[in-house]
């Protein structure tokens, strides 16, 4: 049951286990400190505004819907799942791997029989999230037993069941375990969900909006620098001609005459590339440093 009170604070889910480090990591880089994960499923949080509660990606969906919770960090495919009425705020685009989208995906044996979706009229199917499988397969017309698998649902095929749908960001584990896809059922992203009553709220709206700017910011600078350099006034174009920008580089008169700063953000594998030829060109005092948000 909801313990809120009237003060102004909007109530997060975010989800405990795989997803929890990188989602930790992302709220830092946003500008929030979050203390006391690891001991509690109430970690505080260095905004008075916000309270998090941490819970199973799988759960948190369904508690934004039914309005336990303002908002809340979980993947699309859980909202397919539960079949959640909430508004999506934004995608976030990491996992608990890479930047790559989870993906659930159709698995059976390299020497099984089936071939396709088709194939699995009458066979049984193992799978965590049992209700994207109903509607995948209700989408095909195909008509097959559809069991909850607990875990280790890569291990049941060809003994205990026909098919398989699992998740996977790479194939990797599935190659290693002589298993081949079949079909992608869906690919999935974090998204930042928010009920309904709260997005209509002014105040709570305007907070996830806010956290919004500052999580999808600290995503685009994930893979970015800056870079800072002073250089001779007549390179300055053969140095722009070869600086990639997320628009024109800043340029700044130095005090020595016939010199300039610029200051530009590109990609972080491509300024190993661009700094020694920066160098060639005259450039001097060549700077890189991280970023936390790149916000357009």
């Amino acid at each position: 049951m909801s313990d809120q009170t009237d003060k102004k604070v909007i109530r997060i889910g975010l989800p405990k286990g795989s997803l929890s480090e990188p989602t930790f990591d992302l709220f830092e880089k946003a500008g929030y400190n979050i203390h006391g994960a690891s001991r509690s499923y109430r970690p505080t949080i260095d905004d008075p505004e916000i309270e998090i509660r941490l819970l199973r990606a799988q759960e948190i969906a369904r508690y934004v819907d039914h309005g336990f919770l303002d908002c809340g960090i979980t993947g699309l495919d859980w909202v397919v799942e539960n079949g959640a009425d909430v508004h999506a705020v934004c995608d976030l685009k990491y996992s608990k791997a890479t930047s790559k989208p989870t993906r659930w995906v159709l698995v059976v044996p390299n020497d099984s029989p089936i071939q396709s979706v088709k194939d699995l009229e009458g066979k049984r199917i193992a799978a965590e999230a049992t209700g994207v499988v109903e509607k995948y397969l209700e989408k095909h017309g195909v008509k097959a037993e559809v069991e909850f698998s607990w875990g280790a649902t890569e291990v049941k095929v060809p003994e205990l069941v026909d098919a398989i749908v699992d998740i996977t960001e790479t194939g990797s584990s599935l190659r290693a375990n002589n298993l081949r896809i079949v079909d992608e059922l869906m690919e999935s992203y974090p998204q930042l969900i928010v009920k309904h009553e709260s997005w209509a709220d002014d105040w709570k709206r305007e907070k996830i909006e806010r956290l919004a700017v500052l999580l999808q910011g600290a995503l685009k600078a994930r893979d970015m620098v800056g870079l800072k350099m002073n250089l001779p006034e007549n390179q300055l174009q053969s140095v722009l001609d070869c600086l990639p920008s997320l628009r024109q580089p800043t340029v700044s008169k130095l005090t020595q005459d016939g010199w300039v700063a610029v200051e530009t953000v590109t990609d972080e594998r491509q300024a190993r590339e661009l700094i020694p030829s920066l160098k060639a060109l005259g450039a001097e005092g060549i700077i890189e440093y991280p970023l936390n948000k790149l916000v357009d």
